[in-house]
């Protein structure tokens, strides 16, 4: 599979757009190495793909086309190794200190976690459950419950999603809209997005504001609040998708506010390269498009195997509560 830079990535998507050729896409999240693939030339034997209705891959849990045994799963095993409290505490601190500054309004902090299963990479995709879902030969696999952009019959739409909590705790839902944390975190990204679509698009509206969406995992169930952001694209649009795509690039929900200053904190806080975590996977066919941010993420280097995970840290972020949510947020969709 060929690596696109930057440039030659959004010449190839607006190219394969133009001719109206369908195709899938990968971009990592600096934005410097893009997999550019017509559905034609995805080798199912290295690429597999679902999102939502469309894919080269069974949707759920009908993996019987893929299996190479008949055998039911095994018992999940699954150990992941959070990072310790003080060198979390550390990052946290650094970033808490550039959001009492106002250097930042929220940031997105994350962490790379060793991880051990019984499963291969090829396993959780065939049998985890989860709206967008792809997996790279002996690279990684990602379950994403998360849109980024959706585009069809001339509209954009974002589906920004922050807040979460474990789903069977006493009046979850409401506790979670209460949170003030939660509350200021999600308006600020909610905030962002609009931004981000109004550099491309015209008529940017919140249409469905902080609604609450349960995500199933194999340690019971979460939930998450989620907002849609709906904007008009200009005429023509297909000839230049690749640059409007570009455009939004990172994702606000995985950096934060401002977007420049923001990734600057996270550089000096994080200790590892995201790589494609945090990037994003789509699908155009029949002019549309249907993309996901690459959250809920297991990377292979090396023979290990890592999680990658995070959230959102704004000034009234308690670093106990924010480094619980990394180790909720490690989980495999299958149930």
């Amino acid at each position: 599979m060929k690596i696109y830079s930057r440039f030659q990535a959004i010449k190839r998507m607006n190219e394969l757009a133009t001719d109206d050729i369908p195709f899938l896409f990968l971009i990592d999240y600096a934005q410097e190495q893009s997999y550019i693939l017509p559905l034609h030339h995805v080798d199912p034997s290295v690429c597999l793909f679902h999102f939502r209705e469309a894919g080269n891959a069974p949707a759920g849990s009908d993996t019987s086309a893929l299996s190479t045994t008949n055998q039911p799963l095994s018992p999940i095993e699954w150990h992941v190794m959070p990072p310790s409290p003080d060198s979390y505490k550390q990052a946290f601190d650094l970033v808490r200190h550039h959001l009492l500054a106002g250097n930042s309004y929220l940031t997105n902090l994350t962490c790379k976690l060793p991880l051990d299963t019984n499963l291969t990479l090829e396993e959780m995709f065939r049998h985890a459950r989860a709206p967008y879902k792809l997996w790279l030969k002996e690279r990684f696999v990602c379950f994403s419950p998360e849109p980024f952009v959706r585009i069809e019959d001339g509209l954009i739409k974002s589906y920004p999603m922050k807040g979460t909590t474990d789903a069977t705790l006493p009046q979850a839902a409401q506790t979670l809209l209460d949170d003030p944390k939660e509350a200021a975190e999600h308006a600020t990204i909610v905030d962002l997005i609009r931004n981000d679509l109004s550099m491309i698009s015209e008529r940017v509206t919140v249409t469905n504001y902080r609604y609450i969406e349960c995500l199933s995992t194999h340690r019971g169930p979460l939930l998450q609040t989620s907002s849609e952001i709906t904007g008009t694209l200009p005429p023509a649009y297909a000839s230049h998708l690749g640059d409007l795509l570009f455009r939004l690039l990172p994702a606000g929900s995985i950096t934060g506010a401002p977007k420049p200053k923001t990734q600057e904190i996270i550089a000096q806080a994080e200790d590892y390269q995201r790589g494609f975590y945090t990037g994003i996977m789509g699908l155009y066919a029949n002019g549309r498009l249907d993309s996901a941010v690459m959250i809920r993420f297991v990377e292979q280097e090396n023979g290990q195997l890592y999680f990658k995970a995070g959230g959102g840290i704004t000034a009234r972020s308690q670093w106990e509560n924010e480094y619980q949510e990394i180790i909720q947020k490690a989980y495999v969709p299958i149930y």
